[in-house]
Order: structure tokens, then sequence, then C-alpha cells
């Protein structure tokens, strides 16, 4: 059963399946290891049937980046047929759709049957991947410090080439309750570590959450706003200065529309858009109307359809006509890093940080569900468009060069100093230490 399709461009994620070490956690409540029964082959092969069909009618491009679609489609039903596990057979379907080498074409498996916080987030800073915090009352927080420098996990290299496969497979193909790392430390000392996640049976806490426990609707309230909280817009104002942290394109625009009118009252904004992977077009359309007097082309969308100029409207005297300062990493990806070319080749501001992630492509999400009583949910995202800027290149797989490369040391990732926001301040005229700028919008709660 299909449910429609969504219209985005977000950060796409592509399959390692050397990263499978260790024990996953099971979806759907499915058994890992005991095989696949009757039911969970009719399943799998359905759900590689629905990739095979989704990407044959959509994918934008009509020879399938060379691969003879029908005969891989028939090579992988073949492999279905050894799977060892349901959980395995989920990998035939992803390593199926990751052959394209797509960034925004990729298999979303059913829900798992536990949620995991592997208790550690991961950074690309250059070329070197380190870890850039922990979360308190974790494994992780007692095995790890902010500025580690990841020499291997689960006894893989991580590259910026596999970092979104590492993602990928860590959270959405196969979680794992723990991960074998090793670390580099500022001084040189090299350390293993096998760091447990914390994981949460959601199947139980349905279960917890039933009539006559001890399960309040308050408690719902507050998950559900802890889990948006890393979402949120955030801004500060400091004299002729707005400082506007952006972790997503999936906004209001009626949001987007405040915060404009704020950056309106100041000299200069500087867009913080580090980390952000993307989101909505429509988002990234309001935002670049909201920054330019005119008419604004974005790109050029290419499409097995043809072509068609994606432009922004101008909102005119609503618009922000202040200096804009960009800032990007790499993780910044899709809608950010379309924001900062068009920025930069429009001349309209300058951009700082890290070079982008170069995961550039227009996509949409197909949604599907198998059962009656029970519905077993999964997607299959598919690119529908390559999107070329004005100068006709494409950022997939190269990003966005920031005017002024700008990267932390090991030694400002441990002290917790932001140089990136310092000298984007000292360009808009106010003299801050790195250490003072990593707190001035730090995610408080």
């Amino acid at each position: 059963m299909q449910r429609g399709p969504s219209r985005l461009v977000g950060c796409g994620l592509l399959l390692t399946v050397a990263l499978l070490t260790g024990r996953s956690i099971a979806a759907g409540g499915a058994d890992t290891t005991g095989g696949v029964n009757w039911d969970e082959a009719m399943r799998l092969r359905s759900m590689l049937k629905d990739a095979y069909n989704t990407v044959r009618t959509y994918y934008d491009d009509p020879n399938f980046q060379g691969l003879d679609w029908t005969n891989r489609y028939q090579q992988f039903q073949t492999r279905l047929t050894s799977a060892t596990s349901f959980s395995n057979g989920l990998g035939v379907i992803a390593a199926f759709l990751d052959g394209l080498g797509d960034s925004h074409t990729n298999f979303q498996p059913p829900p798992w049957a536990s949620t995991v916080d592997y208790g550690y987030d991961v950074g690309m800073i250059g070329n070197d991947p380190f870890i850039l915090r922990m979360r308190p009352g974790t494994d992780a927080a007692t095995k790890l410090r902010a500025g580690d420098r990841i020499v291997s996990l689960n006894g893989n290299d991580v590259t910026r080439e596999s970092f979104g496969r590492m993602q990928y497979v860590l959270t959405r193909l196969a979680p794992l309750v723990g991960t074998d790392v090793v670390v580099e430390t500022a001084s040189g000392e090299i350390r293993s570590e096998r760091v447990m996640a914390r994981v949460t049976n959601t199947q139980a806490r349905r279960v917890v959450g039933g009539p006559g426990t001890a399960l309040q609707l308050s408690d719902l309230t507050r998950e559900w706003d802890a889990a948006k909280w890393p979402t949120r817009q955030r801004s500060i104002e400091l004299g002729s200065v707005m400082i506007w942290k952006m972790p997503s394109f999936f906004a209001e625009v009626m949001e987007i529309d405040r915060l404009i009118a704020r950056a309106r009252q100041h000299d200069t904004l500087i867009l913080d858009l580090r980390g952000n992977p993307g989101g909505l077009l429509e988002v990234l359309q309001r935002l670049v109307g909201s920054v330019f007097q005119d008419l604004s082309i974005i790109g050029t969308q290419v499409s097995r359809t043809g072509t068609s100029l994606l432009t922004a409207r101008s909102r005119g005297k609503n618009a922000f006509s202040g200096n804009i300062i960009v800032l990007v990493d790499s993780g910044s990806g899709s809608s950010a890093e379309l924001f900062a070319r068009v920025i930069q080749l429009d001349e309209r501001g300058i951009v700082l940080g890290d070079q982008t992630a170069g995961v550039v492509r227009e996509g949409r999400l197909f949604s599907f569900a198998q059962g009656d009583r029970v519905l077993l949910p999964y997607a299959v995202a598919v690119t529908n468009a390559d999107i070329l800027m004005k100068n006709g290149e494409s950022l997939e797989h190269r990003g966005v060069t920031p005017d002024e490369l700008i990267l932390p040391t090991q030694d400002d990732l441990a002290a917790g100093r932001d140089p990136v926001l310092a000298r984007a301040l000292e360009l808009a005229g106010q003299r801050i230490t790195p250490a003072d700028a990593a707190h001035l919008i730090a995610d408080k709660r």
C-alpha cells in the first residue's frame, strides 16, 4: 500500500554494510538472527519490488547511472533468497538502491522495536572525524572526550565519502547496541573503547503507557518537546548584529518571516547553517526571497522530463537588505548548500567555515505500508531532479567552498571554542573570543 510522496531537498545517505559489526536491534520486533520465515520473505520481496518500481518510474536519470536496472532487480531478488534474517534482508534492499551511488536515493526501513542513543555525536572537520559532544548520563560520557579524533569505528576508517553511509547504517538501517571506537586524543594518546548505547524498547514503552499505568500526558508532552528542541530556530541580537541559528529547512514560513523581520532591525545577519542537512524546497525559496530585492534564480532543475528554472520571488520591502555572513560546515547539506552558493554567486555576502557535504539534489519520499490490522511502514527516497547552479555547476559530490576556510582545531573542540562564529562577529565589527562566541547561541535547555 503506497501512501503519497513528499517533496524535499534533504541530506541523502548511502550504505556501508562493513559497519554492521556487533549486535543490532530488531525492526518492528522481527528476529535478527533466526532466519527468514515465509511471511517475512514475502514482505521483503514486496519491499524490493516497491524500491525497483519507484526508481524505475521517478528517478531523474532514465539510464539509471549506466545500470541495467531490471537485471539488477533480478539479481537482488536472488540475493533475498539467501537472507539469513529479516534484518539482513533489509540490508539487501538498501544495497540494491545504493548501487546508484546517489545521495538522495535510499531505502527507509520499518521502524525499529527500540530506539538507540549512542551518547555521542561525530562530525567531520576538514577530512578528519572528531567527537563533537557527549550526552550526560551515557556510557559515552565516561569514555570519550570532545575533540577526540576517531581513528576507526567498528574497525572501519571514517572519511568524508563514508560518513553519510556510516550515519545511515547506524541510525536507520541497523542500529547497534554498542560501537567499538578507536580515538586519538590531542596529546597523541591512542585509546580503544567499547561504547554501549542507551536502548529504549519502544514496544514496552507503549505498554507502560497503557490504561492504568503511571504514564501521564504531561510525560508524553515533555518527550515531544525534547524531540523538537534541537530543531527549533534560535537567534540572539548583539547591537547591530543578529545571529540566527537555523538547524534545518523544515520550518514554518511564518517563523522565517518573523526572524527576517527582526533581522531587518540590524546591519548584519549572521546565518548559521552549520549542521543543517537541508529540508523543504519551499523553505529555501522563501529564505532566498527574503534576502534579495529582486527575483532570484537559485538554479536549474534537471529531470528526466526536461529542465525548469528554480526561482525565488523577492519579498520586496520586507526583504533583509543588510550584510549577510553565512556559516557552513561538513554537516551543511542540500538546501543549506544551495543557499550558501547563491549568496556567493550573486555576491550578496560572505561564506565562512568548512567545505559542505556535497549532497545537493532534489528528492521525493514515497511511503508504503504492509499489513492489515498491524501496519509495517517503510519508504523509498528517490532523486527526481539534479539542481545546477546559475553558472551551470552541480554541487553534488563537490559541495561549497567557503570564502574563508576556518577549521576548529582539536584543542578548540576540547575547550568548547567557536573560532568560526568569532571570525564572523569580527567581520561584523564586534570583537569576541572564540570561547565566548561558543556560548552565544548554545543549545541550552
